[in-house]
This record gives C-alpha cells, structure tokens and sequence, in this order.
C-alpha cells in the first residue's frame, strides 16, 4: 500500500510541476516559443524534441537564462544563431544542445552569449567547426563537446579550441571522439581544471603536452578506455603518471599493446617497460654488429681481388691434380674390366 500512496503522490507531484511552468508568469512580449515549457522565474526554456524540426526556435524569450534544446534535426548552427531580430540573448548562461543533428558550427555562431558559462553540444555530428565557431563567448567555463566530432573535424578542432573566448575554460569534454592526441596546441593558456578524454583512440601523450601537464598541476585529466601503447614512447607519460595525481582514473588505463601486455595497467608498469635508453642501446648494438660484419665481408673481398692471380693459379692445379687422379682411375678400371688382361696376370 505504501508503494501505491507514494506513487500516487510523485505522480501527482509530476503534474503539479508541469502545471506550474505552462502557468509561470509570461509578458505577451516575450511569449514562450511554441513546443517548448518556459519557467520565467527560474530563467529555464525547456524545448521539447521533435525530429521533424530544422530551426531554431525564434522566439526566445529575452530574459532566458538557461536554453535546453534536443531531439532537433539542425544541420547548421549560422552566424549569430541566437540572436533574434538584433536582439541578443544577455542573460543566457547555459545552452544545451545534444541530440539534434548539428553538422555545420559557421563562424561567430554564438555571437551575443557574452555572459554563457556552460554550453553543451555533445552527442551531434559535427562535420565542420570554424576556426571562430567559439568566438565571442569570453565567460565560457564548460564545453562539452562528447561524442560529436567526425573525423573530418577532427584537425579543424585544434584551430577552434585555440580561440581567444576560451581563455577562461574551466572544463572541457571531448569524450568518445576517437582523438588520437590532445587538440590544444598549449594548455598553459587555458584555465582549465578539468579535462576529459576518455574512450578517445589516444596511444600515447607526447612530451611537450606532458610538460604543460607538469606546470599546470591544477589540471585534472581523465583517460580511461583508450588504448594506449605500452613500449618506449610512452615513457613521458608514464613518469608523469608515477609522479602526478592529475589523472584521476590512472587506476583504470590499460595497456593495448604490445600483445603480452594487452590489459595490463600502465600504472603497474615496470620502469624497464619504457625504458627508452636500453632499446636504443640494444638498437644501436644490432645497428654496430650490422656494420661489423658489412665490413668483414668488405675485407673479405678485397682480399679476394687483390689475390685473384694467385687464386686462379692455385684453382688450376688443383683442376689439373684432379684430372691426373682421375685418369689413373679411370685406367685401372679398363684393366679390371678386360679378362684377358686378367688370365695374363694369372
């Protein structure tokens, strides 16, 4: 019976909320935007999905701070996307974009938000990011950008994660994009406290990234699920990892190759594993027994030039020894093949 009365309740509760926001205070001259749920007193616009949609909205209310949009079919986010009629959305603080399909991220397209702090366009397609698409938004803290980027992005993502707005990021998400490196040239100019690559196609991380890792110690990365390469490259990232507490998950980094160490934690490693200097010693070593050897073989064959006169007297007598020997041979057996040669002897 309790179950019953507390599901009658949440239920009822449910009802009651969604009631409260189609009867929030609304000014007819800024109407809520059809298909969406606005709640002016706590800023929220809350647009519900619809596949069959491939606009924006063009009604949002001016006093938004927080726009929750997915479920959309928007291929491209143009030029000052939310701005409407000249009128620029100055109280948006979060934009939440997932799910909707977005392709195309065109220049300035979020001209206006001066004061957005969180924007979120994780799980899109995205095809196509200027080298500006995040201009314009210097209050930015999050990005989250998780599971959107297609491999035809991936090196225009460096040049717009470089922009100028996006000196004051405090935390930035670029999980599931198969990233096979960090796309920030220098994380010094950043304020980032969190960076997140997890499930990426990451196999090592090279040394000049480590260092800004080293001298950013505020910087909190996460790395699990990418398949990193246990051999002499990753010896950087291993010391780093020994030394540092910034990765949260070291715990869970597995090695993906070589082959005998497939599953292994990086973190369990010996220091042996990735010791650089002794696979260079023992490359250098094959390297020196290679010219060793080339060398012999050089000698041997000017050796062989210089004494060619002689070798080719000395093949002779021996061609000419054999000759003799073979025609003693071959002279006892016509004697032994003849019986009258035998009856004489007897």
């Amino acid at each position: 019976m309790w179950i019953l009365h507390y599901f009658y309740h949440s239920k009822r509760h449910q009802w009651c909320l969604y009631f409260a926001l189609l009867l929030s205070p609304v000014w007819s001259d800024d109407a809520c935007p059809l298909s969406c749920v606005c709640a002016r007193d706590s800023g929220t616009v809350n647009c519900l999905p619809d596949p069959e949609e491939t606009e924006l909205p063009a009604d949002i209310p001016e006093w938004t701070s927080t726009l929750i949009l997915k479920g959309r079919n928007i291929s491209t986010l143009p030029r000052g996307a939310f701005t409407f009629n000249g009128t620029e959305l100055l109280m948006m603080a979060t934009l939440s974009l997932p799910f909707n399909g977005i392709q195309v991220v065109e220049p300035y397209a979020f001209l206006g938000l001066t004061r957005l702090h969180l924007l979120d366009l994780s799980h899109n397609q995205l095809r196509f990011i200027s080298a500006r698409a995040f201009h314009g938004m210097p209050e930015l803290r999050s990005l989250y950008l998780n599971y959107s980027i297609m491999p035809s992005a991936m090196a225009q993502l460096s040049y717009a994660l470089n922009a100028e707005s996006l000196r004051n990021l405090h935390r930035l998400e670029l999980a599931g994009n198969r990233l096979k490196f960090i796309p920030l040239e220098r994380l010094d100019i950043y304020s980032l406290h969190a960076l997140v690559l997890i499930n990426n196609s990451i196999e090592s991380i090279d040394k000049e990234n480590i260092t800004s890792l080293y001298q950013q110690r505020r910087v909190r990365v996460y790395l699990s699920l990418n398949p990193f390469r246990c051999s002499c490259e990753l010896e950087a990232f291993y010391y780093w990892l020994k030394n540092s507490s910034q990765c949260q998950d070291a715990g869970r980094l597995l090695c993906s190759e070589p082959e005998p160490k497939r599953g292994f934690p990086v973190e369990k490693l010996r220091s042996e594993d990735v010791d650089c200097m002794n696979e260079n010693l023992e490359a250098v070593s094959y390297v020196f027994l290679g010219i060793v050897l080339a060398l012999i073989g050089v000698v041997f064959l000017m050796v062989l030039y210089l004494n060619r006169g002689g070798i080719k007297r000395w093949l002779n007598n021996i061609r000419e020894a054999c000759r003799d020997q073979m025609e003693v041979y071959h002279y006892r057996y016509e004697q032994d093949s003849d019986p009258r040669l035998a009856n004489v002897a007897v």
